[in-house]
């Protein structure tokens, strides 16, 4: 049987990338939500410093979900080769590296009190 030829434009990698951004941004959203904690959105106020509602986190969570569901299927992700399965990861390596360095800069005042009890019991 031949195979099939896999044709891959540019759109397609750049799509790769950010399914790989958005579906990474669905876990923190999504686990922060379902636990009950108030956890930064682009909704708070100020937008990504202040805290949401577990309830607007599981929603944004679900956005994420959404838009990186249709970006992993324009891009051609699973059928699109290795080159794009490593775009898509490294889209997933960029926003988490990203945004390990700025939740790192929030302030420890906004962190949940249940967070900052846990940490100093593993220290």
């Amino acid at each position: 049987m031949a195979e099939e030829k896999r044709i891959m434009t540019w759109y397609n990698y750049i799509a790769s990338f950010f399914a790989g951004m958005f579906l990474a941004n669905v876990v923190p959203h999504f686990v922060h939500g379902i636990s009950g904690d108030r956890f930064p959105t682009p909704f708070a106020d100020p937008p990504g410093k202040g805290l949401s509602s577990p309830t607007t986190n599981v929603v944004w969570a679900l956005v994420n979900l959404i838009v990186g569901y249709v970006l992993f299927r324009v891009g051609k992700v699973s059928s699109g080769g290795n080159l794009a399965l490593g775009v898509f990861f490294a889209g997933i390596a960029a926003l988490s590296m990203w945004l390990s360095v700025l939740f790192a800069k929030i302030k420890p005042a906004n962190r949940s009190r249940k967070t900052t009890h846990a940490n100093r019991l593993l220290v």
